[in-house]
């Protein structure tokens, strides 16, 4: 009969696979490293999800959603009473995550939890029977599973994008496997909710570096949680969605799909997130700027030591791997600050780091700095490949005297082969979330994502993010007294 066909093609499929592992992953396939490392990503996210709601660009997104209502509402994360439809709230509170560029990054390159759990999130605040923070974990791990799986299948996605922000391509399918997974839906089902959200899927790196990349975190965890909802209301899309090159290959030219393995019921199941790491950020900047920081940091401590002053600099330069859409030599604006390896590279000669407060205008606009970044040469050798996992950053000062002061950065603290620890990556939130949150609303959030697995509704991290201390206000460019 007509289902029995259609189970057919979707077992024969690469598509299908993925919708069976999806409604048949359970939390017993999690694994202490996949928990771990998802709670790890959720503390950080809900961290700069919460600083982010202190920004122009997330004030404009929730007046723009505030025009909407519905019967069902969710959440907006450090806005006590303010209520939206899901997902609505998921695309304001997606904004809030990416709105600093301060969010967790992944290898093959994307921000994989700024698109899942504010979709989650919103999800759970309209359910009828309140999903517990187990029940969470597993969707968070299944959204973030899907996306790094078609990650590898492209060898292009190993390398730093070119054409396409990657969170508006597979988060947007990161975001419909995790809520169809808590909604409970069939395996059918979990594939049209792949089918649906694809053709949501992707934007062009040209507007990174301005206010509009934010909102492809917000949009994909949006038009996610929409797919696996219309998923459950019997919307279908293609059955081969993820098999065809005129599909999911559109976004890749050496496209590869691999089916998953079935999922045994008792057996063991290997997480992608068990293998990978993610890179958790110090200050809110493009990764790349993070190696070239390290590295001018270290050439300053030289300086100093050597008696030598960054007005005594003649010559400045930066070897990193080429890519344009971090290559900005005079930004104007805070975003561009936050993909320019010479704003980065020059703000940590002068103060020893890049901190929240280096992107304000006062920061930006000091004369020394624009000094420092006239004097900057980027090269781009030809053994520093334009991959996170592959790349450096290196720095050489010269001074009119004759001196000469360089540092190499190869691997980050907080890159996923030097990881923050617990105790740094607490600070991290404890640190963003202080400038919105009560001290009882951050060790709430704290102690609930410690037990999330014994816990028995996960909605009460929403009420955690409403703790407000004050009545928030636009950022307005001025960061100064977050930091």
């Amino acid at each position: 009969n007509h289902n029995a066909v259609q189970v057919l093609l979707l077992l024969v499929c690469v598509t299908g696979s993925f919708g069976a592992a999806i409604c048949s992953l359970r939390s017993a396939h999690l694994t202490d490293a996949v928990v771990r490392r998802t709670k790890r990503m959720m503390l950080d996210t809900l961290g700069v999800g919460l600083l982010g709601t202190r920004t122009q660009v997330f004030n404009k997104l929730l007046q723009y959603s505030q025009r909407y209502s519905a019967q069902e509402n969710s959440r907006v994360w450090g806005r006590p009473g303010v209520m939206l439809p899901p997902q609505y709230a998921a695309f304001v509170n997606g904004v809030a995550v990416h709105s600093m560029d301060f969010d967790d990054t992944w290898h093959p390159a994307t921000h994989p939890s700024g698109a899942v759990l504010p979709a989650l999130l919103a999800l759970a605040d309209t359910l009828p029977v309140r999903p517990t923070g187990e029940e969470l974990l597993l969707a968070f791990s299944v959204g973030i599973e899907v996306q790094g799986r078609i990650m590898r299948f492209s060898k292009e996605a190993l390398d730093i994008p070119k054409r396409f922000h990657p969170p508006a391509v597979v988060g947007v399918m990161g975001s419909a496997a995790a809520t169809a997974k808590l909604l409970g839906l069939s395996p059918a089902q979990c594939a049209a909710a792949l089918a649906v959200a694809a053709s949501s899927a992707g934007a062009p790196m040209a507007n990174a570096a301005t206010q509009t990349k934010p909102l492809h975190a917000g949009n994909a965890a949006r038009r996610g949680l929409e797919a696996s909802q219309l998923a459950s209301l019997g919307l279908e899309g293609n059955k081969e969605i993820l098999d065809l090159e005129s599909g999911f290959g559109i976004f890749y030219g050496d496209y590869s799909p691999k089916e998953l393995a079935d999922v045994s019921p008792s057996g063991h199941y290997s997480w992608v997130l068990e293998d990978q790491d993610v890179a958790v950020k110090r200050f809110p900047a493009h990764l790349g700027m993070h190696w070239v920081a390290e590295a001018a940091s270290a050439v300053r401590r030289k300086l100093l030591d050597s008696n030598s002053y960054l007005s005594q600099v003649s010559r400045i330069t930066v070897k990193v791997p080429p890519s344009k859409y971090v290559n900005c030599p005079f930004p104007g604006t805070e975003h561009q600050a936050r993909h320019s390896f010479q704003f980065n590279c020059c703000t940590a000669l002068l103060d020893g780091h890049v901190s929240i407060d280096s992107f304000s205008s006062g920061q930006m606009n000091r004369s020394t700095l624009k000094d420092l970044l006239s004097k900057v040469h980027v090269e781009h050798p030809q053994d520093n490949h334009a991959s996170f996992d592959r790349m450096y950053g290196e720095v050489i000062v010269e001074t009119a005297q004759g001196g000469k002061y360089g540092a190499r950065c190869d691997t980050f603290y907080g890159h996923w082969r030097k990881p923050l620890s617990h105790e740094d990556l607490v600070k991290k939130f404890q640190s963003n979330a202080s400038n919105v949150l009560t001290p009882e609303g951050i060790e709430g959030i704290v102690h609930t994502i410690d037990r999330l697995d014994a816990t028995e509704d996960c909605t009460i991290l929403g009420s955690y993010l409403q703790m407000n201390k004050h009545q928030t206000r636009p950022l307005d460019f001025s960061l100064s007294e977050l930091d």
